[in-house]
């Protein structure tokens, strides 16, 4: 990825095709009568995004770097993607603020991880 905007635009476009299906799922699930609609968790949007970051994860080479930009923004990511669904949880439905949390955390990885290698690279040489 070029730019973090590259990141985050390919990020997006996953979110935005998660969200389609589980709003399709919501939608069967709900005329067949066997829940209720916003009732299925959000998180489930954040499945390509991930893979996302997976392959960008592989397409970096071997060195701690990666790993270690990975674990902190896995860490950041998911720590304010649940605090975000947590504070939405009293107030919204489960898909909601489920998905709050998983746009939250996307954005933060992408963050993390784009800033956070050029700043390791930029300073081990």
């Amino acid at each position: 990825m070029a730019s973090v905007g590259d990141m985050l635009g390919a990020a997006f476009a996953g979110l935005v095709v998660g969200i389609a299906v589980v709003l399709v799922l919501e939608g069967i699930l709900a005329l067949t009568g066997a829940a209720d609609f916003g009732e299925t968790n959000g998180w489930l949007i954040v499945i390509l995004p991930v893979w996302l970051f997976i392959e960008q994860f592989r397409a970096e080479g071997y060195g701690a770097d990666r790993v270690v930009v990975a674990l902190l923004g896995i860490g950041f990511g998911a720590a304010l993607g649940m605090t975000v669904a947590g504070l939405l949880a009293d107030y919204t439905p489960n898909l909601v603020s489920g998905g709050s949390g998983a746009v939250t955390g996307t954005v933060v990885y992408c963050f993390v991880w784009f800033y956070g290698l050029r700043w390791l690279r930029q300073r081990s040489g």
